[in-house]
């Protein structure tokens, strides 16, 4: 326990965005300071401070959503600007304002708020830990409704610390995964093997939301030689006869029901 008096004075959320909205934020145009990227540092801290909190009680992770993150950073740097801790700006705008302004489609989003002047070593979790003790924070760090979330800091000109969580259901925007898993090669002739080239994936599971794994596509050649298909398929296997000695590549990558493509990743095969 930190001997450090205890000066963070977190607020309670008033209420939820419910309505569907649609955009884009600008990113930051310059470099960050060193105070700066101190408070970036703060603002991935709290999502992974969140998100083991989320595990210790079975719930799957929230991603880190880059407007969101900017959209808390914006609330964190107004209320350490008028050093005001509010839901409310002074000219009136909320979170869901600043969704709203981004473009985003959002089914629900919630907000905490905090500030404290802890030492930078203490500051995260400190907030972490107090939002965590009050029963109005917890229930929406551990809400099963939201999937995504953005954390943001800032600093006032005396040296408080001002944090703002913005926790938000969303389109699934996450693109799915794919891998390979070991081939098996079997001795057919003094000239071939057969090769059973093997992959996995699935789409990254949300909270809520996930659209699911559509297909992988699937795509081969010779080092060095010309492309070959095996087309989009939701198989995670295909059987080939290679010449021995010879080393091959294999191309896999998956989509989702909503269209997104992950990745792709690549295996060499020698038979």
């Amino acid at each position: 326990m930190s001997t450090f008096a205890r000066r963070l004075l977190p607020l309670l959320l008033a209420g939820m965005l419910l309505v569907p909205l649609a955009g884009t934020v600008a990113a930051e145009e310059s470099g960050p300071t060193a105070d700066q990227a101190m408070l970036l540092q703060f603002g991935s801290d709290l999502v992974k401070l969140t998100n083991s909190k989320r595990s210790s009680v079975g719930l799957v992770a929230l991603r880190a959503d880059p407007t969101l993150m900017q959209i808390a950073r914006d609330r964190a740097n107004v209320m350490a600007a008028t050093q005001t801790m509010s839901h409310t700006e002074p000219d009136g705008t909320k979170v869901w304002d600043r969704i709203n302004a981004a473009g985003m489609t959002c089914y629900a989003a919630g907000e905490i708020i905090a500030w404290n002047h802890y030492p930078v070593e203490y500051t995260a979790a400190e907030a972490i830990a107090a939002w965590w003790a009050s029963p109005g924070h917890r229930a929406i760090m551990v809400s099963t409704g939201y999937n995504y979330v953005g954390f943001g800091a800032g600093m006032s000109a005396d040296g408080k610390f001002y944090f703002a969580g913005v926790f938000a259901k969303l389109p699934d925007h996450t693109a799915p995964w794919s891998g390979f898993r070991r081939a098996y090669k079997q001795t057919i002739s003094a000239t071939h093997k057969r090769v059973t080239v093997r992959w996995k994936g699935n789409d990254t599971r949300l909270q809520v939301l996930t659209a699911g794994l559509r297909y992988f596509e699937v795509k081969w050649r010779r080092v060095g030689g010309d492309w070959h298909s095996w087309g989009t398929t939701t198989a995670t296997s295909h059987r080939v006869r290679w010449h021995r000695g010879v080393t091959y590549e294999v191309w896999v990558r998956s989509r989702d029901k909503v269209g997104l493509w992950g990745a792709w990743h690549v295996k060499r095969i020698t038979p």
